[in-house]
């Protein structure tokens, strides 16, 4: 994988472009989920032309619809660091708490923070239900038990804050919560099933 073809698929995506700064870091990423991949399952997905299509994009594209305004995220189920790390790299006024129980996951995330130089970042290892904090934003990706992790994800979703789901159009009408108010949902790169819904927390 090269520079070159990270901001070819952001501009095919219709992304805004990296700055060559930032696809390094990107770079140096992939070359950290790849060495850990192989004694953690971090991602299904191995090929490195995958990572960053179904990855590396997708999660590119959410940071850049999240709406301005946003100081504090919590990444609910961080796994790999999707979306929470490609936010982290694209939005650096927003400080990203990786929130993730399982203890080599969080691991794997504390390394990522360290080699990427991710000072707006922090991991937190533990149920998210423990956390006290709120924040102004809240993302889910691919989170097991979807429905049950939205219902305690927006408890941490501060008032007027956001609320950011990756669906498809098969699970989104379940995932839509009265308590948040819901704009219309937007098609991923490269997907007609793959979905990004943010809503706002009245």
């Amino acid at each position: 994988m090269t520079a070159a073809e990270i901001e070819s698929a952001v501009t095919d995506a219709g992304l805004q472009p990296l700055t060559p700064e930032i696809v390094g870091r990107f770079l140096a990423y992939l070359e950290l989920l790849q060495k850990w991949n192989a004694r953690l399952n971090l991602t299904a997905i191995r090929e490195p032309e995958e990572i960053l299509h179904l990855h590396f994009i997708e999660c590119i594209f959410a940071a850049q619809h999240l709406p301005p305004g946003i100081h504090t995220l919590l990444d609910f189920g961080s796994g790999g660091g999707f979306p929470g790390v490609p936010i982290a790299l694209c939005r650096p006024e927003i400080h990203v708490t990786l929130g993730e129980s399982q203890i080599r996951k969080a691991a794997f995330l504390r390394e990522a923070t360290r080699t990427l130089d991710l000072s707006n970042a922090d991991v937190f290892n533990g149920r998210v239900e423990a956390l006290e904090r709120i924040f102004d934003a809240v993302t889910l990706r691919a989170v097991d038990k979807m429905q049950e992790a939205c219902r305690t994800a927006i408890q941490r979703v501060a008032a007027g804050g956001r609320l950011a789901l990756f669906a498809t159009g098969e699970t989104a009408p379940s995932l839509q919560f009265d308590q948040i108010s819901w704009s219309p949902s937007i098609p991923l790169p490269g997907s007609s099933q793959r979905l990004l819904l943010i809503g706002r927390r009245g």
